[in-house]
Order: C-alpha cells, then structure tokens, then sequence
C-alpha cells in the first residue's frame, strides 16, 4: 500500500473492512501501524486512520473517534484505539470507557514513541524541548510553519519559540534525509538539534498485546 502524507494529513485512511480487530488511529501513525502489521503478520487487524490534522484541534479528537467507533463495531469482533491523550484533558479516555473501547496509554505519540517510563524519566531535561516525529518532519509546514503564522510573520518566532531550547527528533525509522530535514527544521526555529532513534517505543507494545 502506498501512503499519500497530504492525504494521511487531509482525509486520514479508510478501512478495508476485512480483518476482526479494528484499529482506528491517528493519520500520522498510518506508517508506523502498517509496518508493524507487516512485520508481525498481524493480518487479522484492519486500519482506520483519522485525518492527522484533527491534532491541529484537539477537541474534535474525542467526537471523532467516538463516530469512528459507532459507525464499524458492528463490522469487527473489537476495536482498539491507536491515540493516546493527545490534548483531549482526560475526554477521550472518559469517552473510550464509556464505549467500552480500550486505547494506548500515555500523554502523547511522543510519549510512546520515547518509552512512557522513559519519556516520564526524562521530563526535567526535556521541559523546553519541542518534539517532531518522522511524519511531522515530512509534514513540518503543514502542522508547524504554516499554522503557527510562522510564513506570513517570520518575527512571531521568537515570541512562539523563545521558551524553547531544543528541538528533539525521534525517528522511526533510519533515514539520513529525514534526519537533514529535521536538522533544518531546528535551525529555522532558531533551536539546537538533538536527534533519538527511538523505533516504535511502546507502540510496538501495545499493538502486540492486542495481537
């Protein structure tokens, strides 16, 4: 299957209605899910992926997931829910339980990319570090430059940014290029580089509990 970043970002993946277990996740995580999925022969397991810009708004997330959800469980033996907090304050766990759905624990995909444990460890270091993962480098203008103003009034980036010290990326996979372009994309914001190869952290877990 080929994956369309613009349209992963857009208008999200559609199911394919075979499989028994339904995972419906974030668009962003489309690359991670099925290369797990390959990799394990997880073939029981169908996506859903929901556009990756609803993380542009945060409380549409819940009401979204929970339409997701309603519109296919009839179709599918279980569904299990590939977003963790995600910005929601709690909602959409509180509406996950209310369905009778479980989800991926932790604040965010950075936070189960890194390890939760480790991310938690490791929050005094990283209280102004700004995190992007392998689809939010390839999508940098799409979910950081272009909604931020940052191309129409370059001077709001140091009022935006000015908290900030360091730009963390955590790969997925290994790729050179993204990590140039992650490179660059610090020394737009004006922030020092540092670059973890964190794989698919807990992802990778929770997807094979499910299994």
């Amino acid at each position: 299957m080929t994956l369309d970043d613009r349209e992963l970002t857009e208008t999200g993946l559609s199911p394919r209605k075979t499989g028994r277990l339904l995972l419906i996740a974030c668009g962003a995580l489309a690359h991670e899910i099925l290369a797990l999925k390959r990799a394990n022969g997880w073939d029981h397991m169908d996506l859903q992926c929901l556009p990756a810009k609803l993380h542009l708004y945060p409380e549409k997330i819940t009401e979204a997931v929970a339409d997701a959800v309603t519109e296919h469980r009839d179709a599918y033996d279980d569904i299990f829910v590939v977003y963790a907090d995600c910005g929601t304050g709690g909602q959409l766990a509180a509406k996950c339980a209310e369905l009778g759905v479980e989800m991926v624990e932790g604040p965010h995909c950075y936070s189960f990319f890194e390890g939760n444990d480790r991310f938690a460890a490791n929050g005094d270091d990283d209280m102004t570090a700004f995190f992007l993962t392998d689809f939010l480098v390839k999508q940098f203008d799409a979910f950081v430059w272009r909604p931020m103003g940052l191309d129409r009034h370059p001077e709001l980036r140091d009022m935006i940014f000015g908290n900030y010290t360091k730009l963390v990326y955590q790969s997925q996979i290994t790729d050179p290029a993204l990590v140039d372009k992650a490179r660059a994309c610090a020394d737009r914001l004006g922030l020092a580089f540092e670059h973890r190869h964190t794989g698919y952290g807990d992802l990778g877990t929770a997807l094979a509990a499910r299994a």
